[in-house]
């Protein structure tokens, strides 16, 4: 547990979703701090294809690599709060994500106005609209991960919804226990 909340200790990780690429930042284990790792192109399987995408197993990597105490994924909503076609694309890949990563949580966790923010920081830094581009994505992750991070000091608690993965919920019911880890291999 950290000294000053009942969170425990432990790097955090952060995703930003989009439907091109996806956004990747880190904390430290004490979770101060968030900062960029890359940005990942999208990789999205043909429908009939059974294979962990290449951004979800660099992600996999990335917690194993540091041993993340917790993954959050960005929920895009609405101003009003009311969730969209993003909204649910997000959740789907935060299912897929919890399935891949395996013990460890993943969290879904309010990103309004985050790419906007991203985008005035990076313009408040110098990066002009063509170099924001690639950049942005990651930028929006360390949005989202620091205010996931700061609710976790201001409350005690992880922020947002858990994410159930949903292959291992049934397998617990079905089985009475669980069954593996859920973990994607990495090659």
């Amino acid at each position: 547990m950290s000294a000053d909340t009942g969170v425990p200790r432990g790097p955090r990780l952060a995703v930003d979703v989009g439907s091109v690429r996806v956004g990747l930042a880190a904390s430290d284990p004490d979770g101060l701090i968030a900062t960029p790792v890359d940005t990942l192109a999208r990789d999205v399987p043909g429908r009939k294809e059974r294979r962990t995408p290449a951004d979800v197993a660099r992600i996999v990597h990335e917690v194993q690599e540091r041993g993340a105490a917790v993954v959050y994924v960005g929920h895009p909503r609405h101003l009003s709060g009311a969730e969209g076609a993003a909204s649910a694309a997000a959740r789907a890949y935060a299912v897929g994500l919890a399935q891949a990563v395996a013990p460890v949580p993943v969290r879904l966790v309010d990103e309004r106005m985050s790419t906007v923010t991203a985008h005035q920081a990076l313009q408040a830094s110098g990066r002009s609209g063509r170099r924001q581009r690639q950049v942005v994505d990651q930028a929006a992750a360390v949005v989202i991960l620091q205010y996931a991070l700061d609710a976790e000091r201001a409350t005690g608690r992880r922020p947002g919804e858990p994410v159930d993965d949903e292959r291992s919920q049934h397998d617990r019911t079905a089985h009475g226990g669980p069954v593996g880890d859920g973990r994607a291999t990495v090659e």
